[in-house]
């Protein structure tokens, strides 16, 4: 296992760009000692165990407080952003159902949304309404007040987002939801726990949490740039009546009366109880000087990229999460050069680009970085021909195909590859 373990992607010296939040070795380690206290306990019955009950409680209101909310709003805890989004459309559903007897419920959502909320729909059988972005690459309010029909629930905006990095309109937004009496969230389990300081430090990201009045719910990672343990994420709600309705309850069961507050059964303790020590741990002013230097890793690194000719940022990048396009090379050959260098990229479709989040591990990074990316433009550029090998042919054929179904199927068939044993 230890052989394997060095040979994966090296995150610890900041030669990923994604996946992995780092905020150094003895934080890592004391992640662990947290983690390990509570490793056997199981969150599913919060009266047999007491501390978790105590810190799920205590991590969702640290969250609340930092996102502006009140003494009424509350939450639970969840294994990720993934459940955190699932959550929030199951509850919307079975609010609009209670509330307003509509049963063929429909979100509106920018095209930027995380793919997360396409899951949602598919497994509760609400339809999304992807609208186009803007040109500056956040949500449309126009756009997506025109999408609302009679049966739209949910009105969905981010904080920010993932593709672009980019804090979506959220009181324009809010405001348009609030008029047409629908559920407001934002997705901000990316930046939770990034925004509300970058915010301090004078980032001008506009008003975007509980301090909007029609804002309803929010999701907050506390797994990304909260610097906890894996498996940790929050939901938030206005209130505790709305939150009811995320809530599911088995009370004739002969097995007994099965209450769940979330997607999970069995809920592992070690990561709630790492979340908890995490919050406690790096406090406010932990969490304040850590977003500086993210923040100053990243102008270094947008600045950087602004000298190269050849690529260009999509839209305005203000905090830690950017991506880029190629204006006189191929996107995803520039990428297969970056890998070649020991670099790992994540890869985007429509555009075609290359995506990027900053932690504290790329501090000292940043140069090497720069030439690298300098280096690999301008081997494309030499050679255009690696946009027809490698990763690049096979990224450039998929955005290619014609019909999104055949791209599921590859895609489909690649994931049979990688679980089959």
């Amino acid at each position: 296992m230890r052989a394997l373990a060095a040979a994966e992607a090296s995150w610890e010296e900041g030669r990923t760009w994604s996946l992995v939040y780092h905020a150094g070795e003895e934080h890592t380690a004391f992640l662990k000692e947290a983690h390990g206290l509570f490793f056997s306990e199981n969150a599913l019955n919060p009266m047999a165990f007491p501390a978790l009950r105590r810190f799920e409680a205590e991590v969702v209101r640290m969250t609340a407080s930092m996102l502006h909310g009140d003494d009424q709003v509350a939450g639970t805890m969840t294994s990720g952003g993934t459940e955190s989004l699932l959550m929030a459309v199951k509850t919307y559903r079975d609010w609009a159902r209670a509330t307003k007897g509509i049963t063929h419920p429909e979100m509106v959502l920018p095209v930027t949304a995380h793919a997360a909320f396409d899951k949602a729909a598919h497994y509760f059988g609400v339809k999304q309404v992807r609208v186009p972005m803007g040109d500056d690459v956040r949500a449309d309010p126009a756009a997506m007040e025109a999408a609302i029909t009679p049966n739209t629930i949910l009105m969905v905006g981010s904080a920010p987002d993932y593709p672009f990095g980019q804090v979506d309109p959220i009181e324009d937004l809010a405001g348009i939801a609030a008029d047409h009496e629908i559920g407001f969230h934002v997705d901000a389990c990316l930046g939770g726990f990034l925004v509300p300081w970058a915010e301090r430090l004078g980032v001008p990201v506009g008003v975007w949490d509980f301090r909007v009045p029609g804002v309803t719910s929010m999701s907050a990672d506390v797994h990304k740039y909260g610097f906890a343990a894996k498996g940790a994420s929050t939901i938030l709600y206005r209130s505790a009546e709305l939150r009811r309705f995320q809530f599911h309850v088995t009370a004739d069961w002969p097995g007994g009366i099965y209450a769940s507050p979330s997607m999970a059964g069995t809920r592992p303790g070690g990561s709630i109880a790492a979340a908890w020590a995490a919050l406690q741990a790096i406090g406010q002013d932990g969490y304040l000087a850590m977003t500086e230097q993210i923040l100053d890793i990243s102008r270094r690194l947008v600045n950087g990229i602004r000298q190269i000719e050849g690529i260009e940022l999509l839209g305005n990048p203000l905090l830690s999460v950017f991506a880029f396009v190629g204006t006189d090379v191929d996107t995803y050959a520039v990428g297969d050069q970056l890998e070649a260098r020991g670099w790992h990229v994540d890869r985007q479709i429509k555009p075609a680009s290359l995506h990027f989040m900053v932690t504290p591990a790329h501090a000292g990074i940043v140069d090497r970085f720069l030439e690298d990316l300098q280096a690999s433009v301008d081997e494309v550029r030499a050679h255009p021909e690696l946009a027809t090998s490698g990763q690049a042919a096979m990224y450039g054929m998929m955005t290619t195909l014609p019909d999104t179904g055949m791209l599921e199927e590859i895609v489909l068939q690649t994931l049979d590859g990688l679980y089959s044993v």
